[in-house]
């Protein structure tokens, strides 16, 4: 299943390329976020994929949620984010992702988020994977598929990430309390990915987001060993459709042995 959906965001990624040297034209939802036909063409490959292949399976995608407001009333479930990273498309930046995670009772069990201006896939079901896969070329054999795993926290300093389009005091104060050596900015679900494979270590983030933006890179880092906590110190849960899928509060960590000294800063700063 996590081949499929790797598979189906490569699809997904090329057809926001082609917007993006035609040049987007962009427009704005009733929530003033950003939308443009690389987000609508985008999503409609995905959804016509999943439909193909898992037709029993409904799906909460971003786009066709802000048109619908459809809601999912299964135990499993896909949630799609066709371009995470719409202000970094619009604006000629790269940190842009496809995201299709499957949910079932609650938890990311399967994940793809791929790159298209960075040419890199990562997608974990069981285990986590990446792969570098060129603009319009098919998903490699395994055997060329790099086997991620997060990294223990650092004696030197851990290497944060923080949102490219959001500066966050209490993110910004949590971080202050801990031994921080290099603090990066990323876009979309980079910044979980990133940790996954090793190259950082937390991401904090307390500002407004959806599902469809966490759930495929939260996969990933399970899999990888890693995990998104909430501000109580537990796993970060899905299907909030009563919250209109909302997130809360949350920190992506890849040591979890850091998760008891993370949970506390987090009940005394946020």
């Amino acid at each position: 299943m996590s081949r499929i959906c790797a598979e189906l965001a490569l699809k997904a990624g090329v057809q926001i390329m082609r917007v993006r040297a035609a040049g987007a034209h962009v427009r704005y939802k009733s929530d003033a976020s950003p939308v443009c036909e690389a987000d609508e063409q985008a999503e409609s490959v995905i959804l016509a994929g999943l439909s193909e292949h898992f037709p029993d399976i409904p799906v909460i995608a971003e786009e066709a949620f802000a048109r619908d407001g459809q809601t999912e009333s299964s135990p499993a479930f896909f949630l799609v984010d066709a371009l995470d990273g719409t202000k970094e498309f619009i604006t000629g930046k790269d940190g842009f992702t496809v995201n299709i995670a499957l949910i079932v009772q609650g938890a990311p069990v399967m994940g793809a988020v791929y790159s298209p201006a960075g040419q890199r896939v990562w997608f974990a079901g069981a285990n986590a994977y990446a792969t570098d896969v060129p603009l319009g070329a098919a998903l490699p054999q395994p055997e060329l598929w790099q086997k991620i795993t997060v990294r223990p926290c650092p004696k030197s300093g851990m290497i944060a990430f923080s949102s490219s389009s959001h500066c966050e005091a209490r993110a910004l104060a949590l971080l202050a309390e801990l031994p921080i050596a290099i603090h990066q900015a990323y876009g979309s679900s980079l910044k979980f990915c990133r940790i996954a494979e090793g190259a950082g270590d937390i991401y904090p983030r307390f500002s407004p987001t959806m599902e469809w933006d966490t759930a495929a890179g939260d996969a990933i880092l399970r899999a990888a060993g890693g995990g998104v906590l909430n501000e109580s110190g537990q796993k970060l849960s899905y299907g909030r459709a009563g919250q209109g899928y909302r997130n809360p509060g949350f920190i992506a960590l890849g040591d979890l042995k850091m998760q008891g000294a993370v949970t506390a800063l987090m009940s005394r700063i946020c």
